[in-house]
């Protein structure tokens, strides 16, 4: 397989002043905190899979690299590994559990093979070196463990830096190289000091800059944009969200009148969605704006299809399609497209080659046909959730749009399970606005990362008016979140879920029956399909 650039001389400028970090993913399924921890530290880091080559990440020219976790025995065959060499290019590596594992058994350490731990542990370092800066030898520090394997003995050269109860070696380092690593997880919560941890990397050992600002991303971006569009005409798809209204701001910052948005009332919008964005963008922020009214192309594209997968794509092909229709019309020749792909859409989508696995195709990144007549400009891809918000900040738009909860492109078109018809888009659509409307009610909406209403494919057998009934079951969903890679369920009132629940049955005809979901991410994900 070809392994994929970098990036160009310019996009390496960029992102040299913030001394960026490279995270190699050998399938823990807490990189991606990993990642997010990096960034509130104002450093720019990116995931990637360890089939990386020694060319492509000495090209990438990391100031750090951290080995993540995973679920595989350095002794089982077939593992993902890393090129030793690696280990000699004079570059500060930091290696969690699997990592740890990893760089003590290429060194020549003792990696003791099938003794399971799992939970809370007290930490007691050694001192004296830069990883554990701050930390009193005397105090010991909670720490989470997640392991099947651990080092016994560290390699030569390196020495025990901290201990637990059941772990001689919790920690080690090679202090000359600026080789360490932790048996621990310093990314997670149960962590508390792993932020300390991780900061003392980043900056003690790696020499990183806190650089990583929402005004010095918009800077860096503003600049891309213009040279990647040049002199080009651009269109970008709105759909009043967070997403696609930042980066509709952040290309016309660039390339000014040349940027066309086009609005398309897919008939799978929210209620009131369209009036809204109209006023929106056309008065507030003086961006032309195209609406387009396809109602029925997307139903009868959407028509008969049951499978999520293929809802998206039928969606994306058809939003493809009405941009091309719509930028011929206008007359403008257009050669780009922008899109809102956010940084965890990509993780969750593309197979990086690595240990992990795609989840699902998210409509701005996997739904979309091969071909088509447009070069794309994504650019808040390497952004996390939160982080966009804060450049929305940054660059002046309205708060109850930086504020909005996430709304996903396909729209209610994957909240409703099953078949998408007209008559079931009109009970999904009234009761999703009372069940926000009772959220905001009650000043719980800032509380929540996102809440949304599904329409589930059954239905419930109820009893109105001494009238046995047969109709629809809705399910209410509402997670907290810090970036929509975990999520727990939001734990309600439950005065505010029984004024939701009945306002739904009472005021949305055809519904019977409201539940409430009460999954974490992982195992399940926020949305349904």
């Amino acid at each position: 397989m070809t392994e994929t650039p970098p990036e160009s001389a310019s996009r390496r400028d960029d992102v040299q002043a913030h001394k960026r970090i490279l995270i190699l993913d050998y399938g823990s399924q807490y990189t991606q905190l990993i990642a997010r921890r990096i960034r509130e530290e104002r450093v720019f880091c990116e995931i990637h899979p360890p089939t990386r080559s020694l060319d492509w990440i000495r090209e990438w020219a990391p100031a750090g690299i951290i080995l993540s976790g995973g679920p595989a025995s350095v002794y089982d065959e077939g593992v993902p590994t890393l090129d030793p060499e690696l280990l000699t290019l004079g570059i500060p590596i930091l290696g969690i559990c699997y990592g740890m594992q990893l760089i003590a058994h290429l060194e020549g350490g003792k990696v003791h093979h099938g003794t399971r731990e799992y939970g809370r542990a007290d930490l007691r370092v050694s001192g004296g070196d830069p990883l554990f800066d701050g930390f009193d030898p005397e105090e010991p520090a909670r720490v989470w463990c997640s392991h099947g394997d651990h080092v016994d003995e560290p390699p030569p050269g390196y020495r025990a830096l901290a201990s637990t109860a059941t772990l001689p070696v919790a920690a080690f380092g090679d202090e000359d190289r600026d080789i360490y690593g932790v048996q621990f997880h310093p990314e997670v919560a149960h962590t508390p000091r792993g932020e300390e941890i991780l900061s003392n990397f980043l900056f003690r050992i790696a020499g990183c800059e806190p650089t990583w600002t929402p005004g010095a991303f918009v800077d860096q971006a503003v600049a891309r944009i213009a040279e990647q569009a040049g002199d080009e005409h651009v269109i970008c798809g709105l759909s009043g969200g967070v997403d696609s209204s930042v980066a509709a701001a952040l290309v016309h910052r660039a390339v000014g009148d040349r940027l066309t948005c086009i609005f398309v009332d897919n008939g799978l919008l929210r209620k009131g969605e369209r009036t809204s964005v109209e006023r929106t963008f056309r008065k507030h922020m003086g961006i032309r704006l195209v609406v387009v009214d396809a109602r029925r192309e997307f139903l009868e594209a959407v028509d008969g299809i049951v499978d999520p997968e293929a809802k998206r794509k039928a969606i994306g092909g058809t939003f493809i399609r009405i941009f091309e229709e719509t930028a011929r019309r206008e007359g403008h020749d257009a050669r780009f497209l922008v899109q809102g792909t956010l940084y965890p859409d990509v993780i969750e989508s593309v197979s990086t080659g690595g240990p992990s696995v795609t989840i699902k195709t998210h409509h701005n990144v996997g739904g979309l046909p091969e071909e088509m007549p447009f070069r794309l400009i994504e650019p808040l891809r390497e952004l996390f959730k939160d982080e966009v918000r804060n450049v929305g900040r940054e660059l002046g738009l309205p708060e109850d749009f930086v504020g909005r909860h996430p709304f996903p492109g396909p729209g209610l078109g994957i909240r409703v399970l099953g078949e998408v018809t007209e008559d079931r888009l009109a009970v999904l659509r009234e009761a999703d606005h009372i069940y926000l409307e009772e959220i905001r009610e009650a000043g719980l909406y800032d509380e929540i990362w996102q809440a949304f209403a599904v329409l589930l494919p059954i239905r419930s057998v109820g009893v109105m008016g001494d009238s046995r009934t047969y109709e629809n079951v809705i399910a209410l969903r509402a997670v907290t979140s810090r970036d929509g890679m975990t999520a727990d369920w939001y734990h309600f009132p439950h005065d505010v879920l029984s004024r939701i629940s009945t306002r739904i049955i009472n005021e949305v005809a055809g519904v019977n029956r409201v539940t409430y979901d009460v999954s974490s991410k992982p195992p399940a994900t926020i949305e349904w399909e």
